[in-house]
């Protein structure tokens, strides 16, 4: 396996230029996906990578229930410093298998709670709610529901109201939960994916943005709302679901929405920065997923030679 068994641990580090780029130079809808996808495949192929120096590290040590042929020097001098990095990986493992599963549980309470919080409410798809804090966020479920408060609606004009709803709807229609969850799971498991994630929690609400945008017919309207929104809101309960103004670059989503709507290509073209932006995500996660299946079948080559029969 040699150096290639921790290429998909620092491979994620390739992907901060490449989600920049995306940010400003694909469309919302298209980078949401293609760094959601990076995210998800860079996060298992380095788990994977971590999955194949734990066994090594877990064979040297004693008592294990491991085939003792796992041990040999023939096996370790697969792995570079094996003493080292093999002992390091099992306590690393362990932290990011319990960090992700921290982050799905906490994903499926906070759903779990609003869904409880809204049980005894008309089951409507808009659910508006006497509270005094400002907020208005996209809950899926078996019934998919904005929940909107009083306070929210308040500070909105009857056009910016519509941009709000259509807004949310955008994000339950395109499931943007999936895709928060996703990357939110993969930076837990590499924390060098944590920029990947903070792109994408922008991508997602601009991609909401363009579909009110053309749902109401005025890109002003919307940008309007989103400002006036982000000046009193709190967000949404967890960083999984979409909020109408959570936590970020709101400016940017104002003057994106004052500017021309962004071109819909499928791929954009090599000699452009949006072509560079795809093309190096798209190099970089080969890379990742073909250093991980060359890691895992050389070893699992090794330790079957290394097994006896």
């Amino acid at each position: 396996m040699g150096v290639f068994v921790f290429l998909p641990l620092v491979l994620p580090l390739t992907a901060w230029p490449v989600a920049r780029l995306a940010e400003h130079h694909l469309h919302p809808r298209m980078a949401t996906w293609l760094l959601t996808g990076v995210s998800g495949v860079l996060a298992v192929c380095s788990t994977l990578s971590l999955a194949l120096l734990m066994v090594v590290g877990t064979a040297q040590l004693p008592g294990n229930p491991l085939p003792d042929g796992w041990s040999d020097p023939e096996v370790r001098e697969a792995v570079p410093y094996d003493e080292i990095a093999g002992k390091l990986a099992i306590p690393t493992l362990i932290l990011v298998l319990a960090s992700c599963a921290r982050a799905a549980w906490r994903h499926h309470h906070v759903r779990r709670r609003a869904g409880r919080a809204l049980a005894g409410l008309p089951a409507t798809s808009v659910v508006v709610l006497p509270d005094v804090s400002p907020y208005a966020y996209a809950l899926p479920g078996r019934k998919d529901r904005v929940v909107v408060t009083t306070a929210m609606l308040a500070t909105l004009t009857g056009p910016e109201r519509r941009a709000l709803f259509a807004h949310e709807r955008a994000h339950l229609t395109a499931h943007h939960h999936r895709f928060l969850l996703t990357v939110q799971l993969a930076a837990r498991a590499n924390p060098f994916l944590r920029p990947l994630r903070t792109a994408v929690t922008y991508t997602t609400e601009r991609w909401a943005d363009e579909e009110a945008a053309t749902r109401i017919g005025s890109r002003r309207i919307v940008a309007r709302a989103v400002g006036k929104a982000a000046l009193i809101s709190r967000g949404a309960p967890a960083v999984t679901l979409a909020g109408f103004a959570s936590a970020g670059p709101v400016p940017r989503r104002v003057a994106a929405l004052l500017g021309p709507a962004p071109a819909a290509r499928l791929w954009p073209s090599l000699f452009t920065s949006a072509g560079l932006a795809a093309w190096g995500a798209a190099a970089g996660t080969t890379i990742s997923a073909l250093s991980s299946a060359n890691s895992a079948v050389t070893l699992f080559l090794i330790l079957k030679a290394a097994t006896p029969l």
